[in-house]
């Protein structure tokens, strides 16, 4: 069996089996202009630490408990209804449009954590899940269960009438699960469903309607399409990537869908922040492939635009719920487009109706990684890191059981409005469960983003405690280990074997909140930064090279740009890569929106446990306002304060003992 798959691998132009497992999950490994490259699924595996204990939560409680939910067809109808389109039951489709996309994240994660733990049960498990899913492809290789069920029952085809189709979304999450699968397990089962996906799109765009093309929100088929490549390295999926970009736009389009003007025309980012940030994830990945430098002007004034104009301190992207276009408002007023989950207006940041989606600050995390690998500059690597450690881990609890869709960054019970996707956390999110999947997936492979490789040097871009073995392109392999209690202390301690001796270089990222480090290699002083990074070159023993980092991580205060209404005169506290927040847990009897912060406040580390998480808090003292009359809508400014001790928590780690009001913006106390 193991004979006949590798030679059917063979004749299609596919890796080995064996080769398959040393790819990475965004494999640029032969990425002409991809400056860097990933290690292999599984040869990256955390420790012990942060993240060691995140991922057990990950492997232990989300993984089973989302498949068990997805399997279960009275509470999701996920995986039913790929039953009922392959017919093997029957019945009507039920659930949003982009549910068989939610079930293919499931799958990648189970694929990821199979890659690290070799769990035969995981193996079997996506075994009988796609055996389904391949069952239900109908043979022009177009998969799409609500389409195909209402197909089997009219005995029509049509696909892509929809301007709120999802098919091409689905179709990418297939793709990107197909090809980590593939990269896990070496089988190509999944992967020839996802080929024959591409096919049909390959020849659907070839002959569609120029309304019919642009009938494909939320582009996570560009970096579907990207990996299908790198995975089978047949260039006509690189050309369907590279045509998809260039109709973007031809046909009337809308800002909510970040289509109303062609990419490369680009100058603000306007609409859903999800399906902005999959587009900018998928054409940095179409330029690592072809060098199309007409693609870099706006790729790059989009990422100014967002991380120095719309991005939230935690890394969350996306302010509005529901808003106005800001090209149909600012240009063309009577053509004025809704949004929603959208980016607003450059300096629009409000706290408590911020939508922060989930899915879309796991959309920043894809994007900047893909810059990263693109530039090698740390700038993108430090927005993964904020971006994971606080708008992404906040979407799930700590014990891996309840989610959010969205991430505010203020929340109070007296809030005198409805939004969609508020009242705490849910283990189902009903009417759109797309952010659990996502984050199951993204925390199951955050190894994958922890080392950079590249023919002179190996590159450390995130810390904790972990084992790196891998095999550089020249055969040499290596090995790198971490031992740290980063992000609560700055001190990491790595010890390499195998380096070459000499001409090969060791880079360690100083992260921008770093304002001063001290950093060894094997006992001499190293003070070499470029790009953000340490650069250690020297001649290596190959044997019990030990570098040692060590951060100052003092507590800081952070003020926003003065055009930040929401904000102005507040301060947020930021220790290394975390967030804190104030929660009424913490504060009894008070109120968090009457705490001000000195502007000197002294404020100390201390160990606690929220809802049986181990975490650093913050403690110092603050003082309370004194309101006069606090449910006024104005009234005189009342100079009466006391003195409160306050205890803030990392912010993602809030709404984990009910019910609660929070704020990460504070008044600040000069």
């Amino acid at each position: 069996m193991v004979k006949k798959m590798v030679m059917a691998a063979c004749v299609v132009g596919l890796v080995s089996p064996v080769q398959a497992q040393n790819k990475a999950l965004t494999n640029t490994t032969h990425s002409k202009h991809a400056v860097l490259y990933a290690p292999g699924l599984g040869e990256v595996r955390w420790t012990t630490g942060f993240w060691a204990e995140r991922f057990t939560v990950c492997k232990e409680s989300m993984v089973p408990r989302l498949w068990s939910i997805y399997m279960d067809a009275d509470r999701s109808h996920a995986f039913k209804n790929f039953e009922i389109a392959a017919g093997l039951d029957t019945g009507k489709h039920k659930g949003p449009s982009f549910h068989d996309g939610d079930f293919y994240k499931t799958l990648e994660a189970v694929a990821a954590i199979y890659a690290v733990s070799r769990d035969p049960k995981l193996d079997a498990m996506m075994d009988k899940a796609i055996a389904v899913i391949a069952k239900g492809q109908r043979a022009d290789g177009y998969i799409y269960t609500k389409s195909v069920i209402e197909q089997k029952r009219t005995g029509t085809q049509k696909q892509f009438d929809d301007r709120l189709s999802f098919e091409a979304y689905n179709i990418g999450h297939l793709m990107t699960a197909a090809c980590v699968h593939f990269r896990a397990t070496g089988k190509t089962t999944l992967l020839e469903v996802a080929k024959k996906a591409g096919d049909f799109l390959i020849g659907f765009y070839t002959r569609a309607t120029p309304e019919q093309a642009r009938n494909a929100i939320c582009p996570s088929h560009y970096m579907g399409i990207i990996e299908l490549y790198r995975a089978t390295s047949e260039k006509k999926y690189l050309s369907l990537a590279q045509k998809l970009i260039d109709i973007r736009g031809l046909t009337e389009g809308t800002d909510d869908n970040s289509d109303r003007t062609r990419f490369r025309e680009m100058q603000k980012v306007v609409g859903h922040a999800v399906r902005a940030n999959y587009l900018f994830a998928g054409v940095a990945d179409v330029y690592t492939e072809t060098g199309d430098t007409t693609l870099l002007p706006a790729l790059n004034r989009m990422w100014d635009n967002v991380v120095n104009h719309k991005m939230y301190v935690t890394g969350g992207c996306g302010a509005l719920y529901d808003g106005v276009s800001v090209d149909g408002a600012s240009y063309n007023p009577d053509t004025v487009q809704k949004v929603h989950q959208s980016y607003g207006k450059d300096y629009q940041l409000p706290n408590l109706s911020a939508h922060n989606e989930t899915c879309a600050n796991i959309g920043n995390v894809l994007w900047n990684w893909r810059m990263l690998q693109m530039t090698g500059e740390s700038r993108y690597a430090d927005v993964v890191e904020l971006a994971l450690y606080n708008s992404v881990l906040s979407g799930v609890s700590m014990d891996g059981s309840k989610y959010f869709y969205t991430n505010p960054l203020a929340a109070s019970r007296d809030y005198p409005y409805q939004l969609r996707w508020m009242g705490g956390r849910q283990e189902y999110i009903g009417l759109s469960n797309c952010c659990p999947p996502n984050t199951v997936r993204t925390l199951a492979e955050v190894s994958n983003y922890v080392y950079s490789l590249s023919d002179a040097a190996v590159q450390v871009n995130l810390y904790g405690g972990n084992a790196l073995n891998t095999v550089l392109k020249n055969g040499r392999a290596i090995s790198v280990q971490q031992e740290t209690d980063y992000p609560w202390q700055g001190k990491v301690t790595i010890q390499l074997d195998g380096l070459p001796a000499g001409g090969f270089a060791v880079k360690l990222r100083i992260p921008g909140w770093c304002k001063q480090f001290k950093l060894t290699a094997n006992g001499v002083a190293v003070h070499t930064v470029e790009n953000g990074y340490a650069v250690i070159t020297r001649t290596w023993k190959g044997k019990g090279d030990v570098v040692v980092l060590d951060m100052d991580m003092p507590a800081t205060l952070l003020e926003t740009h003065h055009l930040v209404e929401e904000t102005r005169n507040q301060v947020a506290v930021k220790r290394g890569p975390l967030v804190y927040c104030l929660e009424s847990a913490d504060l009894a009897g008070a109120n968090v929106f009457d705490v001000t912060l000195p502007v000197n406040i002294a404020l100390k580390p201390v160990a606690k446990e929220v809802a049986g998480g181990k975490l650093m808090a913050l403690q110092g003292q603050a003082q309370l306002l004194m309101r006069n009359n606090a449910n006024s809508l104005y009234q005189e400014v009342s100079t009466r304060t006391k003195p409160v001790a306050v205890t803030l928590i990392p912010y993602y780690a809030w709404a984990n003992r009910g019910q609660t009001d929070m704020t990460v913006w504070m008044p600040l106390m000069r």
